[in-house]
């Protein structure tokens, strides 16, 4: 069952660094989501499209579903009308996509850029250069029911802490400069997207405002 004491601690945490704590829930049941959810937490994430969708179905409507994983352009439709905010838009095409179906459902759906910062070659995402580059083209900013709300990055999978704050500093660094240079009158650009359960911690004190916490809270898988 999911420990609800950690639950407690992590959302005390949060809210003394004004960051929002998402819940992720992938691979967890209904009834362990409902056992978070009746403990105070609204905010949960997902990284498999039928799930979530499936989720969605079952659980209370005032839950604000993350899309936290790789999202493949021809699954975005199942989740655009109800998805608060993806995490991952890692290109062009996704986003062209996502905004087209946020279209189609007549809303607008948040977004974060995902930035590579992790040495494994595994992880998704844009480099500094690709992102400046796309937004210097200005394609991306002219879609009109996209809200790009600020970046997100995952961490080198590592036991080495310094390596894991030195990454998570250099997605703060990249925030600041894509926000003053492409977003300085956008007041909704002020999300940076980092930390999970093993280095949360880190990530909180390089200025992270969302952490998506898993098996801290519900337990290994």
């Amino acid at each position: 069952m999911p420990n609800l004491n950690k639950l407690s601690e992590l959302k005390k945490l949060c809210d003394k660094n004004n960051a929002l704590l998402v819940a992720v829930s992938k691979t967890k049941s209904v009834e362990e989501i409902l056992s978070v959810y009746n403990a105070g937490q609204k905010v949960f994430g997902e990284n498999k499209v039928q799930e979530i969708t499936d989720k969605y179905e079952q659980l209370p409507k005032d839950i604000e579903w993350h899309f936290i994983g790789h999202l493949q352009r021809n699954k975005v439709k199942y989740i655009a009308p109800f998805v608060d905010l993806i995490h991952g838009v890692d290109s062009l095409r996704l986003a062209k996509e996502i905004n087209k179906q946020a279209n189609n459902n007549q809303r607008k759906i948040r977004v974060l850029l995902q930035m590579h910062i992790a040495q494994e070659s595994t992880k998704f995402g844009f480099d500094m250069d690709e992102l400046t580059e796309i937004l210097s083209a200005g394609e991306l900013l002219t879609l009109e029911n996209l809200e790009i709300c600020g970046l997100m990055g995952m961490a080198t999978f590592t036991d080495d802490a310094e390596q894991v704050d030195q990454e998570f500093s250099y997605l703060y660094n990249c925030f600041q400069k894509i926000q003053s240079r492409f977003f300085s009158n956008k007041e909704n650009f002020k999300e940076i997207s980092m930390g999970m359960s093993g280095d949360y911690e880190l990530a909180l004190k390089n200025g992270s405002t969302m952490v998506r916490v898993g098996s801290a809270i519900f337990g290994e898988r």
